[in-house]
């Protein structure tokens, strides 16, 4: 009988038919269609098939919520080794591996991806969800940040049959998240009390969290009033905000409890793309 055929006995009377029907899905030839092959080591062990591990990555990698721009983010081809390209940027990638390789870490320790726009920090946090889910197994999620705070404002609206829990519930609980571009919204109070719930409750749960920023890691500046020397308002003014700036100082500390820093300095690659099209 060929893979993939279901043989079925049909009773009629005292008859027997014999009836061979097609299925539009082979059968594994490993487990017959079972889920799970013996351990060769020990036979009387079994664990699951290797086409069980890859219908479920399958299914862990259409929920995780890659943006289609996204989708063709790798490890493998991430390739920062363009003429002078930044040691940083080589040094991210190996570390972005071993995270893979290691996971998962003492407490759950994740990632904080610093660097300027254009550097390939979501290249490298998409490429290691990719590998998590792959080789692990591991429940992932990406968010960008405006589009999550977005959702979360969307809630409020009585018109919207999704509540506040229901957008927060698979941010709190998936075993690793990518919030990218943190800070990319300007603070407030309310946004603040939010980015602190998800961080606070990721933290005590004890879930891993990989984070890409623009913003220097750096403290928050001091706060200038309106009738300070105008000496003062012009630094001010000309001031690079800092990560601090954008989430409090409070949540960077927590920041650095959750996180490994990674460095990313380098051109921007779109820009670099662009100059050499001109070429």
């Amino acid at each position: 009988m060929r893979p993939g055929a279901i043989l079925l006995i049909i009773g009629i009377g005292q008859q027997r038919y014999s009836l061979i029907m097609e299925t539009s899905t082979p059968v594994c030839a490993i487990c017959a269609g079972t889920g799970w092959k013996e351990v060769q080591a020990n036979p009387r062990r079994v664990s699951r098939c290797d086409c069980q591990v890859g219908l479920r990555s399958n299914r862990l990698l259409s929920q995780a919520r890659i943006p289609s721009r996204y989708e063709h983010c790798e490890l493998s081809n991430f390739e920062p080794d363009y003429d002078g390209a930044s040691r940083s940027l080589i040094s991210a990638k190996l570390m972005a591996g071993r995270f893979v390789e290691e996971y998962p870490l003492d407490e759950n320790q994740g990632l904080l991806l610093v660097g300027g726009i254009g550097v390939g920090k979501t290249h490298l946090a998409v490429g290691i969800l990719k590998e998590l889910i792959a080789q692990k197994g591991v429940s992932c999620l990406f968010y960008d940040y405006r589009e999550l705070l977005k959702e979360i404002q969307n809630s409020y609206n009585p018109s919207v049959q999704t509540t506040e829990m229901e957008v927060l519930r698979p941010v709190f609980e998936t075993e690793v998240l990518v919030l990218d571009e943190l800070g990319a919204v300007k603070p407030t109070e309310w946004v603040w009390d939010t980015v602190s719930h998800i961080l606070n409750t990721r933290y005590n749960d004890r879930r891993t969290t990989i984070i890409t920023t623009n913003y220097p890691d750096a403290p928050a500046g001091d706060i200038v009033r309106r009738d300070s020397p105008p000496a003062q308002l012009a630094r001010s003014a000309t001031r690079e905000e800092t990560l601090g700036d954008r989430i409090g100082e409070r949540m960077r500390s927590r920041l650095h409890e959750m996180c490994r820093n990674v460095d990313m300095q380098g051109e921007d690659f779109r820009q670099r793309v662009r100059k050499a099209s001109f070429r």
